[in-house]
């Protein structure tokens, strides 16, 4: 919890506000004390939101809906004004962690924890249903842990069964790897208690390994996983195997009833009674509940909050306060870039820049190993990065950048995260810019409670459970598929697709292969040929895919020498159809080895073309200016890493900015940066936002830009 700001309210309907739980987006969620003395969480919505009649109506219903449930279980509204100019309702405060904090925090619950969650979830539930509503959103962040049991809240998208949806065309409301596989498109069935079912053993699966059942990485993947794949229940304990598995049926009418689960279940194992209810959850939680009381209680009572200046000017710097200090930091576009850089490369400071605190970041990148020009990119886009934020009149701290070389070495890379996590002063580290070396820093950084961002390795699809202070800021390699996928059903037509699996450096592209086998481009048919790391016959491989009858041809492979081979071969072949490949094969030795063969060849990626991209128009030119080139790949999105790291630290105003600090706040930020908006899913830590990947095509020797995938509608 954090004080509240000079321009806050000092009351809202009657209730006195002690201080703010959380702010983003939507708006702001104050700890206040009501007329009676009870201390109550008071949700106020920014007045443009309420301006969406749509959204008001919502709202409206949200608080209705919650106002008439009573169960032990859930939250109620107790009070609330719909038609305010900023809508606000308010609840009992509870002030225990989300599920999600306490699992993320502190690791998987025990068996006997889990099943007591189930039963009294279930049983809230129970009354929602009763009630004619359906949740729609059971999530661990929904789920409050109190010292006697657990409360469901936010029913912001809750709507009576089988009532018209609010929510736009085509979309999708729930949260990827808690949504029901029925409600994952647009044109499914209405939601039903089963949705929330299977929502709940989602949530239960979590509360017991630490990871949801469909894993993590780029929404579109979950959501893939969850209608096409079984839930992956390998380390979920035996006893909850049963209730848990049936649960996360696909088919709706296969799955328990709530009182079916609850029997599954057993008998409440909590018990009754104030002794009972006390042990239900394991050390350290009952302290930090605790703690968390008695911090609220104590709260004094604030000074009346005085404002002297306009109305409109209160409204900007109300809105810019909201926007600098919550839950989810919702940084605004990046700022106009500043180019007043000395001739040691940074700027001169003023007399106020010298007496702000300096905070390091740093950076451990293959710099004069095979990999140094992607760990160079790192490094100029990072220290750009600085100097934009250091440019800032508004920055309340400077940033400085401490850069280990690895070399590309296993050795060198132990070596040199332990000097980096043994300097007090660094906050987080960007890297590694190579794959095998993201293990030896996460453990390293995991053990240091230290942020590390992953911003160009390929991670495990697991890296958030088996890491909780990796920030991995690009999906991992099964994000590839989607691009893939979107050409050959929307762009050039495959119904017949032949994947050329290659074990060329031991590591063929095996999820893109897997995305590809389960949901075919076109609604088609796909056919696997694999070509082992020591052979060559490519022509062969291409006389087997004509046989099959293939329209399209992918390279599931890594090494862009033998995509070139494979390129010449198709050219001999005379084959006329769309080649696709993946970022791994993207480099000049494939335009080397294809020759004329390359042309008309697609590849999908995961980082973008910064000259392409108009927002990041000042930090080309910036970049050219201080390097005379513009920026290689993944420049941009270190220079994004940056960007978000220095968005969780302002978010953490009064809390400390310190290395603990700023491995929590940093899931709960949300950042526009140039590439993407980054963004993480509060429960799991996984990547969330708009389409992460892109589609180059060769084109006269070079790989042009085409766009995000998703805006590519034709084949130049």
């Amino acid at each position: 919890m954090r004080p509240l700001l000079p321009a806050d309210p000092a009351a809202i309907g009657g209730n006195r506000l002690l201080g703010r739980l959380g702010s983003g987006g939507m708006g702001t969620v104050y700890l206040g004390r009501s007329p009676e003395g009870v201390l109550v969480a008071v949700k106020v919505i920014r007045a443009d939101h309420g301006a969406d009649p749509a959204f008001r109506a919502r709202f409206r219903r949200e608080a209705e809906a919650a106002g008439g449930l009573t169960g032990r279980w859930v939250v109620p509204v107790v009070a609330a004004d719909p038609e305010a100019r900023e809508p606000w309702l308010a609840t009992p405060f509870v002030p225990g962690p989300s599920l999600a904090e306490a699992v993320g925090g502190y690791g998987p619950l025990p068996v006997r924890t889990v099943r007591i969650l189930g039963v009294r979830l279930a049983e809230a539930l129970s009354e929602v249903h009763a009630a004619g509503l359906i949740h729609r959103d059971v999530k661990p962040g929904n789920v409050l842990l109190a010292p006697d049991g657990p409360r469901l809240i936010d029913f912001g998208i809750a709507r009576a069964a089988g009532a018209t949806t609010l929510t736009a065309v085509d979309a999708v409301v729930g949260t990827p790897g808690y949504l029901a596989p029925e409600l994952a498109r647009a044109a499914g069935p209405v939601a039903g208690p089963a949705s929330d079912v299977f929502s709940l053993g989602c949530v239960l699966a979590y509360a017991a390994t630490g990871t949801g059942p469909f894993g993590g990485g780029h929404a579109a993947a979950v959501v893939f996983r969850t209608v096409h794949e079984e839930p992956e229940l390998g380390s979920l304990p035996g006893e909850l195997r049963e209730s848990v598995g049936g649960c996360l049926l696909k088919e709706p009418a296969d799955r328990p009833t709530l009182g079916e689960l609850t029997a599954l279940l057993g008998p409440d194992p909590g018990g009754a009674g104030p002794a009972a209810a006390a042990d239900w959850l394991p050390a350290p939680l009952p302290r930090i509940i605790a703690e968390r009381s008695t911090r609220a209680l104590d709260l004094p009572a604030p000074e009346p909050t005085r404002i002297d200046a306009p109305e409109p000017a209160r409204q900007l710097t109300r809105r810019r306060l909201l926007a600098a200090g919550g839950a989810l930091v919702a940084a605004a576009a990046p700022v106009a870039w500043y180019t007043t850089r000395g001739p040691g490369g940074g700027r001169g400071t003023s007399g106020r820049d010298r007496n702000l605190p300096v905070l390091t970041l740093g950076l451990q990148a293959d710099l004069t190993g095979p990999g140094r020009a992607t760990g160079q990119a790192h490094e100029r886009g990072m220290r750009l990065a600085l100097d934009r934020h250091n440019a800032r009149s508004d920055a309340a701290f400077r940033l400085a950048l401490r850069v280990a070389d690895d070399a590309g070495d296993p050795q060198r890379a132990a070596q040199a995260v332990k000097e980096l996590i043994a300097d007090p002063a660094v906050l987080a580290v960007t890297g590694p810019t190579w794959d095998a070396a993201v293990p030896v820093l996460a453990d390293a950084c995991l053990a240091a409670d230290l942020t590390l961002l992953v911003v160009s390795a390929d991670t495990p699809t697991n890296a958030t459970t088996l890491w909780r202070t990796a920030c991995v800021t690009r999906p991992n390699d099964e994000g590839l598929g989607l691009p893939v996928l979107h050409y050959l059903s929307k762009v050039r037509i495959s119904r017949r697709t032949a994947v050329v699996e290659d074990a060329a450096n031991g590591s063929p592209a095996w999820l893109v292969t897997r995305a590809l086998q389960q949901s075919p481009p076109a609604q088609g048919s796909v056919s696997v040929h694999r070509v082992p790391g020591d052979g060559s016959d490519f022509s062969g491989t291409v006389r087997a895919l004509t046989e099959a009858g293939a329209e399209g041809v992918v390279y599931a492979g890594t090494s862009p020498q033998r995509a070139g081979e494979l390129a010449r071969a198709l050219a001999d072949a005379r084959f006329p159809g769309p080649r696709v490949g993946l970022q791994h094969a993207m480099e000049p030795a494939f335009l080397d080895s294809a020759g004329q063969a390359a042309e008309g060849w697609v590849f999908s990626s995961l980082y973008t073309d910064p000259p392409a991209v108009p927002a990041a128009a000042g930090f080309v030119a910036a970049h050219r200016s201080a390097y005379g080139e513009p920026p290689a790949r993944w420049a941009t999105e270190a220079y994004d890493a940056v960007g978000l790291v220095a968005a969780a630290l302002a978010g953490l105003e009064g809390e400390g900015r310190d290395r603990a600090g700023l491995s929590r706040r940093i899931f709960r930020t949300a950042y526009e940066g140039l590439a993407k908006t980054v963004g993480f899913d509060p429960g799991t830590r996984a990547l969330t936002g708009d389409p992460l990947a892109h589609l180059y095509r060769a084109e006269s020797g070079r790989f042009r830009y085409l766009g995000r995938y998703t805006d590519v509608r034709t084949d130049p």
